[in-house]
């Protein structure tokens, strides 16, 4: 299942059903952690995230178990930002999933420590 964050992700750029798949992954009130912001929600996020990317791809290692039973992995992406200036990006992502495996907490943390600065304000 949290495979398929990373490819839905990619894909709700263009095509309504892979967002709205990409969100059914969530919780209403997923805690979604941005280099140490927190706020509640993803759709929310999605929705900002368009506004200054127009296209993004994301590259993956396999998802592991940690010992607090969330869940991590290592990423890298490149894309696109709505200026037309090209980035790549790298950081681990930790999920925590509810009994359903339905996502809860998603905290990103970029090697670039400022990288999210813009979706904070």
């Amino acid at each position: 299942m949290l495979n398929n964050y990373f490819r839905l992700f990619d894909a709700s750029r263009t095509d309504e059903r892979a967002m709205q798949d990409l969100l059914s992954l969530f919780t209403l009130d997923a805690e979604i952690v941005l280099n140490g912001t927190s706020r509640t929600g993803f759709a929310g996020f999605m929705k900002t995230f368009y506004e200054y990317n127009s296209d993004v791809k994301h590259m993956w290692d396999q998802w592991e178990i940690q010992p607090d039973g969330s869940y991590q992995t290592n990423w890298a992406v490149c894309g696109q930002a709505a200026d037309g200036t090209v980035y790549a990006k790298t950081g681990i992502d930790i999920a925590r999933l509810n009994e359903a495996g339905q996502i809860v907490y998603l905290e990103n943390v970029q090697a670039d420590k400022n990288a999210f600065s813009k979706y904070n304000q």
